[in-house]
């Protein structure tokens, strides 16, 4: 038997153009459930109703699922979340598309034995987790994408994190309103490739995903 809540999760996401199956909606609202008993002491996210969460964090990190490449130029897609905080976007993704390899990038200690719990918890085998900066963060391998949420300015964003992407590989900045004036200090050899409006259900607030590559 589903959770309750699992297929209220599971339109709201279905009206993005993301399928969840009832063992997907489970796993994401026992996220939140992990999220909202570690916040108590850890302070991942300053929202504290269930209800905001579910907008704010589940379906605002969903949108993009169906937006990333299906596959990666060797095999399943790999995913970098840079600074991830309590696991978002990766976790959410690696739910939503567990054919995804997701790396979870973060500084913080405690945010990364959170998103550790959740890992074990919820039986993530397709997440991976750094605890450190992304500036000395060293990969076996580089990533087809690379992806943040309102993590950085675009500049700091390819500065820091533009190494972890193959050649070909893109870098995936989730926004607010439309950044122009971080476009246009974008690092030389980086330009945006396409930029999408997102309509998150459920939130009041323009979203924006731009994919950057190099030229």
């Amino acid at each position: 038997m589903s959770v309750p809540g699992s297929d209220k999760l599971r339109m709201r996401a279905a009206a993005m153009g993301v399928a969840l199956t009832a063992e997907m909606a489970d796993k994401l609202l026992a996220y939140q459930a992990l999220m909202i008993k570690w916040n108590r002491t850890y302070n991942l996210t300053a929202i504290r109703d269930p209800e905001e969460m579910l907008a704010h964090h589940l379906l605002d990190s969903l949108v993009v699922a169906p937006l990333l490449p299906m596959n990666g130029s060797s095999g399943p897609l790999t995913l970098a979340d840079v600074g991830s905080g309590g696991g978002l976007p990766g976790i959410p993704l690696a739910i939503a598309r567990p054919e995804i390899q997701v790396t979870l990038i973060e500084t913080s200690s405690k945010k990364s034995a959170f998103q550790q719990q959740v890992k074990i918890e919820l039986g993530l085998s397709n997440v991976s987790i750094y605890s450190g900066r992304v500036e000395e963060y060293e990969p076996k391998y580089s990533f087809d994408a690379v992806i943040s949420r309102a993590f950085a300015e675009l500049k700091d964003f390819v500065d820091w994190s533009g190494d972890l992407a193959k050649p070909e590989g893109r870098l995936y900045a989730m926004k607010g309103l439309y950044p122009d004036a971080e476009v246009a200090a974008l690092p030389a050899g980086w330009v945006v490739l396409n930029s999408l409006a997102l309509q998150v259900v459920g939130l009041d607030a323009r979203r924006h995903l731009l994919t950057l590559g190099r030229t």
